[in-house]
């Protein structure tokens, strides 16, 4: 069985809270290949980044990293609730950082695997930062895409303009508030009219035992979501995406777009050596912890690290 430690350590003006999932028989006078795992918009360590793919990952030889969102979960940053895709892709950084850090990681051997947001948010630290051997995406969604389109219901300028309104609100002394991104319930999703899959599957990962853990807030500070408006996971992959690549998606898609996030970025990487996953029948949120699909993703995954890393 594998064993988790958790652990902190600096970030840019605070410490990050990450559980350190290391491999059956772990032995700290030997060498491991690592990974870092980033979970999803309004998730925590504890769900399906740690509790799924980072214990499973653990189990196949792999030191494996997960951390805290900064301003989210245990990690330390003010305001909370912040979601910065800039700052995400740092969090990455600095937990490669750390696993460069410990005697028993091989430092040339590090990859990275996200799960939704943390999936592209994977892909772009790949994009910037080198350290990254290969990189895994599962079911991972564009955030910058997700706030101009679902997030704005289509109308970017209008949420812009919104957001500068509760800018200088705070400026000025009124108190941030953080919005919940979900219903409480599928139930009160339905009576609200909401058919979207996505919400409803992530209503009810999030919102019951299956998948509910107390960090696991599914909060955002919208007045601070100015900073995803301009961005693009996949920005410059053209060019700079280099590193083996695999893209995990289900095929029936939901308003999050992971499906066509996955198909476009499978396109654009530049990488010699790119896979794509379909997870035939299966979901969005079938892929966060449901053993069948996640078994498919698996199947792939392990393999294709142990050959990079």
């Amino acid at each position: 069985m594998s064993s988790i430690q958790t652990v902190s350590y600096r970030n840019l003006g605070w410490d990050v809270a990450a559980d350190l999932y290391l491999p059956p028989g772990f032995d700290e006078s030997k060498q491991y290949p690592a990974i870092v795992s980033t979970h999803p918009i309004g998730s925590c360590k504890e769900q399906t980044a740690g509790n799924i793919y980072a214990k499973a990952l653990a189990q196949e030889g792999f030191v494996v990293l997960v951390h805290d969102a900064s301003f989210q979960g245990a990690s330390g940053g003010t305001p909370r609730f912040i979601e910065d895709p800039a700052i995400r892709v740092s969090d990455i950084r600095f937990a490669v950082d750390y696993l460069q850090s410990l005697p028993y990681v091989d430092a040339q051997r590090i990859g990275a695997i996200g799960v939704c947001g943390g999936g592209a948010y994977t892909i772009h630290a790949g994009i910037t930062d080198h350290r990254l051997k290969a990189l895994v995406s599962i079911t991972g969604v564009n955030y910058g895409r997700l706030i101009r389109e679902g997030f704005a219901q289509f109308k970017p300028r209008e949420l812009a303009q919104g957001i500068a309104q509760m800018r200088t609100a705070q400026a000025q002394g009124a108190e941030p508030e953080a919005a919940n991104l979900l219903p409480d319930s599928v139930a009160a999703a339905k009576a609200a009219g909401i058919t979207d899959i996505d919400v409803l599957e992530a209503t009810e990962y999030y919102k019951t035992a299956r998948g509910a853990k107390a960090n696991g807030a599914t909060s955002q500070l919208m007045s601070f979501t100015g900073a995803a408006m301009g961005w693009d996971a996949f920005l410059n992959a053209e060019t700079l995406l280099t590193q083996p690549l695999m893209v995990v998606i289900g095929d029936k898609a939901g308003g999050f777009g992971a499906y066509r996030d996955g198909w476009e970025i499978y396109s654009r990487a530049a990488s010699e050596d790119k896979h794509i996953v379909v997870a035939e029948g299966w979901s969005h949120y079938d892929l966060y912890d449901k053993p069948e699909p996640v078994a498919i993703a698996m199947a792939q995954v392990a393999p294709f690290f142990k050959q990079h890393l």
